[in-house]
C-alpha cells in the first residue's frame, strides 16, 4: 500500500509542474486551511437562507466538528507528511507535521454531505469543490492519497451521522 500511495502522490504532484494547476491547487489548499472555506460557506448559507438558518448553522457545526475529529486522529496516528527528500517537493507550507488523515479532505467531505442535506444547491455545488480541494492536497504534495481518502471518509461519516439533526434540528442519530 505504501508503494501505491507514493506512486499516486508522485503522479499527482507532477501535475503541479504546470504553473496554472499549481496556482489553483495552492489557492484551494489555502482556502481550505482549518476548514475556513467550508465554515465561511456555511455562514454565508445561514446569512442568505433565513428560512433554513438554524439548519445551516448546525451543518456548519458538523463540519467544524469533523475537522476537529481529524485533528484528534492526527495527534494519535502521527504519520509524517511526504518528504522533499523522497522526490516530493511540497508547493505549500503546512500548519502541522502530521499527514493522516487530511483535515482538508475531512472538512470538505463533511461540508459536501452536511450542506447537501440542508439545501439542494449545497448538494450540487459542494461536492465538486470538495473533490477539487481533496485533489489539491495531492498536487501540492502534502498528503498521501490514503490520507485524503481517510479524511474524506471520516468527514462524510461524521456529517452523515449528524445530517438529520443538521437538516431538521432533530436529535443526531
Amino acid at each position: 500500500m505504501d508503494d501505491i500511495d507514493r506512486r499516486l502522490l508522485s503522479a499527482l504532484r507532477d501535475c503541479g509542474s504546470d504553473r496554472r494547476v499549481a496556482a489553483a491547487a495552492r489557492a484551494l489548499s489555502w482556502a481550505g486551511e482549518h476548514g475556513a472555506l467550508w465554515l465561511a460557506a456555511g455562514l454565508v448559507g445561514a446569512a442568505a437562507d433565513r428560512e433554513r438558518r438554524p439548519a445551516w448553522l448546525r451543518a456548519t457545526a458538523l463540519t467544524a466538528g469533523a475537522h476537529l475529529a481529524s485533528m484528534g486522529v492526527k495527534r494519535v496516528v502521527r504519520r509524517p507528511r511526504p518528504e522533499a527528500g523522497a522526490g516530493i517537493e511540497p508547493l505549500v507550507r503546512t500548519a502541522g507535521r502530521h499527514s493522516f488523515p487530511s483535515s482538508h479532505a475531512t472538512a470538505a467531505a463533511a461540508a459536501a454531505v452536511a450542506y447537501g442535506a440542508v439545501r439542494p444547491v449545497g448538494a450540487h455545488l459542494a461536492p465538486p469543490i470538495a473533490a477539487a480541494v481533496c485533489v489539491s492536497r495531492l498536487v501540492v504534495g502534502v498528503h498521501y492519497p490514503s490520507d485524503v481518502a481517510a479524511g474524506a471518509a471520516l468527514g462524510a461519516l461524521t456529517a452523515r451521522l449528524g445530517a438529520r439533526w443538521a437538516a431538521a434540528g432533530g436529535a443526531p442519530r
